[in-house]
């Protein structure tokens, strides 16, 4: 409702202004009507792609940052060496390779949906990867001196101790990063993923109205945007109250 509310207050504010036709987007004509649930029709592929990939990349983050905490040098230069090359490749080079270049390697075909996945699973788990290394290492040196006195093991050391103290520091960071997976999910739509992206263009295409259209896109990440920021703030409440 506030969504609809918010595309009726753009078309009354701009009803009168040049030659803009935003009766294509809005809620009060039959036209409208039918664009807008097009439009909100891709909203559960964005969602679903974007909850996918940063659960995927938080799992693939922490595996290559544990090893860039090693005392072993081949370990830390394996982490170092792929948080670097993965962060080096543009998101959207890196979807088109998925796509269109992992079946010619692999010998298998792979869909919109898994590959958009995979591709910014890949990308976002390098800058993961150092967001729980800094974590971690900002845990004080004496929870682990003290885990150990108590014979825990590296392993429970990590789950019971280290972890818990270090999501809870780098909790807002992830919350960034749910953002910007929201916000590069919208690349995937070159692969024909019908997410907003994708759907926005292809009204653009019918109704030739990139403006009306394109505002009600950009209202739409927005509605998404604040609704993830408010989550990560009462999950911060939370923590900070269980901490306490």
């Amino acid at each position: 409702m506030r969504f609809l509310g918010a595309v009726a207050l753009v078309t009354l504010l701009s009803g009168c202004a040049g030659n803009w036709g935003w009766h294509v987007v809005s809620p009060a004509t039959e036209k409208g009507v039918s664009n807008l649930q097009f439009l909100i029709g891709g909203l559960w592929a964005t969602v679903s792609i974007s909850l996918t990939a940063i659960a995927i990349s938080v799992a693939l983050g922490l595996m290559v940052a544990l090893p860039g905490l090693s005392g072993n040098r081949w370990l830390r230069g394996f982490s170092r060496t792929y948080v670097e090359v993965v962060r080096a490749a543009p998101v959207l080079v890196l979807i088109l390779w998925v796509y269109y270049g992992l079946p010619v390697v692999g010998g298998v075909a792979i869909g919109v949906f898994w590959a958009g996945v995979l591709a910014l699973a890949l990308s976002d788990s390098a800058f993961q990867a150092e967001i729980f290394r800094a974590g971690i290492q900002s845990v004080p040196r004496g929870q682990i001196e003290a885990a150990r006195a108590i014979s825990l093991t590296y392993a429970d050391t990590m789950r019971f101790v280290i972890l818990p103290q270090a999501i809870r520091r780098i909790l807002p960071a992830l919350g960034n990063q749910f953002v910007y997976m929201l916000k590069m999910s919208s690349l995937v739509s070159v692969i024909g993923m019908q997410e907003l992206t994708r759907r926005a263009n292809e009204l653009v295409v019918t109704e030739y109205r990139p403006l009306e259209i394109y505002t009600v896109l950009v209202l739409e990440y927005l509605a998404l945007i604040l609704l993830v920021s408010q989550g990560v703030r009462w999950m911060e409440r939370r923590l900070g109250a269980a901490e306490r």
